[in-house]
């Protein structure tokens, strides 16, 4: 997908071996003004602003992966069609 969308990866983070602290989402939330979570097949958008830290989380109590910022919108958690409709824009 992100070939056949021309998507231009900046940076790589692994979730394992480098897990998102709240203060990192703290500021990768401070850079996007819409948040996209999936979870499953349910997919939901709100404003970054309104956005809770307990919101991006997962049943484990760690931010769900991946989380893709595309422009002013962070993708979190993985959906393929929400994905291939924000890389294509």
């Amino acid at each position: 997908m992100l070939d056949r969308t021309k998507a231009r990866i900046t940076e790589e983070r692994s979730s394992k071996s480098a897990p998102m602290q709240d203060a990192d989402v703290k500021a990768l939330l401070a850079t996007v003004q819409e948040v996209v979570i999936a979870k499953g097949k349910a997919v939901r958008s709100l404003a970054a602003k309104d956005a809770a830290l307990d919101d991006l989380k997962g049943p484990t109590g760690n931010y769900r992966a991946p989380m893709l910022r595309v422009g002013k919108k962070l993708l979190v958690g993985f959906h393929p069609d929400t994905l291939e409709s924000l890389l294509r824009g």
